[in-house]
């Protein structure tokens, strides 16, 4: 169960006596409020198997409950995966770090298909069993290309778009249709060095760490609210190539860290701010 609405007083006990009521046993609860904002953020996890009743029925019962209190609410089975639609280029590393995971169990989602303008990946794709898509992107008429892209996203029943180095700048009506579920990877330690070659920035700069940033994208290129961020520590020798390999494991893991984060519903949106339960 996670929700946010204005913050008042009663909110806490109010869900919680309406899912002890139903019998719910409640593992795991995380709760904050915005000051500024006056904005309350919950998630609790509750043991399905202790309710008295379905989850369609918790849904049904929580409506008036939440008109109450003003709140944007969700009620998700943990048991129903979500569904991930992955878009790359030419670079792989993000891509075969997804698939392995993925193999492995470690990211308990269902991928219906893989989106990219190359043709590069899409034996290693279809060897996972997972329909390959090769959409190009002419410089000429990138629209065409992208209301192509939202076809599949429908057909796909996609909760979620994952950029796993995907090196095409979206466009308005794409990112506005699917604000809030897009993710990106972004190969800099976002808000420095945004836009594209980040390690000779960085190089240039003189900077002491590098790291990777997953956020949501919007219609503000590498400006959107941040899920997770990670750094490596490196001095005066290291040269360009050097932090770009190091700067690769960063985003694999920061991109998988965000992801499992977002798939176990512990990330709100707050404006352009994120709320992580961690």
């Amino acid at each position: 169960l996670t929700l946010s609405c204005p913050d008042r007083l009663g909110i806490v006990a109010a869900v919680s006596q309406f899912v002890t009521a139903r019998g719910g046993w409640i593992i795991e609860a995380n709760h904050h409020a915005e000051q500024e904002d006056n904005v309350f953020f919950m998630r609790q996890v509750i043991l399905a198997d202790s309710l008295n009743c379905s989850v369609a029925q918790l849904r049904t019962a929580f409506e008036p409950l939440a008109k109450s209190f003003g709140m944007t609410w969700s009620i998700s089975d943990s048991a129903v995966k979500k569904r991930m639609v992955v878009m790359v280029s030419k670079q792989e590393h993000c891509i075969y770090d997804l698939l392995g995971r993925w193999h492995a169990g470690e990211l308990p989602v269902d991928i219906p298909c893989v989106i990219s303008n190359h043709e590069a990946h899409r034996k290693v794709v279809e060897a996972h069993g997972i329909p390959f898509h090769h959409v190009p992107v002419d410089p000429k008429d990138k629209a065409a290309a992208y209301r192509r892209m939202e076809q599949l996203f429908r057909e796909a029943q996609a909760d979620l778009v994952v950029l796993a180095r995907y090196m095409q700048v979206l466009d308005e009506p794409m990112c506005r249709a699917y604000a809030g579920r897009i993710i990106n990877i972004h190969h800099s330690f976002l808000p420095a060095f945004t836009g594209s070659h980040p390690y000779r920035q960085a190089f240039e700069r003189g900077v002491k760490i590098i790291g990777a940033t997953a956020h949501f994208v919007t219609e503000v290129l590498d400006e959107g609210p941040i899920i997770a961020q990670s750094v490596v520590p490196i001095d005066h020798s290291w040269r360009p190539n050097e932090m770009a390999q190091a700067g690769r494991d960063v985003e694999k893991t920061v991109l998988a860290r965000a992801l499992k984060l977002v798939f176990e519903d512990r990330v709100f949106l707050n404006g352009n701010r994120t709320i992580v339960f961690t």
